[in-house]
């Protein structure tokens, strides 16, 4: 394919914060648009690196490493458990919990009572007091891309549809397995798994990376000059 350097005038950004782990929608509407425009351009570039840049037709894009395979960090279980958990309360109290975490919003005043009710499932996401619920989960969703927080109220974005996926897939094998037996034994909520496990489909780059992403986006750029050459 022939790449037009010239064109992808967002690339350093696009490339940072895809380097990160961050989710790309249209939140950031520069980025965002030129992806879509220039998307076949941005596929081959990347490849070249080794990312596989991934469009989901619900509107975001992000990064899945080839180098990291199945593995599933800490940060992914955690915010998968923390949906799930969102999803629960959201049905709880009569509100649509699709309606809620695509492009709605939860207030931050609502925090204390979801930490309370979902104690036991929180511990197993390290997570005790509201501080750490919203350093451990409500920042690093911000972080990554799946929410915004608008002085307190937290507005859920598009790539939270990467969670819902899983908190369906739970959902059906609850249902298959009540299906399947006549007791009435309750059902658990996904437990938090050993990180090299690899069997859920979410995987969240970290942070700290042995290439810094200015040596990255060089690199990729040096391997489509070889290419043209």
């Amino acid at each position: 394919m022939n790449i037009d350097l010239k064109e992808m005038t967002q690339l350093a950004p696009i490339f940072r914060e895809l380097f990160k782990g961050y989710h790309l929608s249209r939140s950031e509407p520069e980025p965002y648009a030129q992806l879509s425009n220039l998307q076949d351009q941005y596929r081959a570039l990347f490849k070249a690196l080794g990312f596989e840049l991934v469009c989901d037709p619900r509107g975001f894009y992000y990064f899945v490493p080839e180098q990291m395979g199945a593995q599933v960090n800490k940060t992914a279980q955690r915010l998968a458990l923390f949906t799930f958990i969102l999803v629960e309360h959201l049905a709880d109290q009569g509100r649509d919990p699709l309606a809620v975490l695509d492009g709605g919003s939860l207030g931050r005043d609502e925090l204390p009572a979801l930490l309370d009710k979902y104690r036991d499932l929180f511990l197993q996401a390290e997570v005790t007091t509201q501080d750490e619920l919203e350093e451990k989960v409500i920042r690093r969703l911000t972080q990554l891309g799946f929410a915004e927080d608008s002085n307190g109220v937290y507005r859920f974005l598009p790539p939270m549809h990467r969670f819902l996926d899983v908190c369906l897939s739970v959902q059906q094998d609850r249902d298959l397995a009540t299906s399947l037996h006549s007791s009435d034994l309750p059902l658990p909520a996904p437990e938090l798994i050993a990180e090299d496990d690899g069997e859920d489909d979410i995987i969240l780059i970290e942070e700290q990376q042995e290439e810094s992403e200015e040596d990255a986006l060089a690199r990729a750029i040096a391997a489509e000059k070889e290419l043209e050459a």
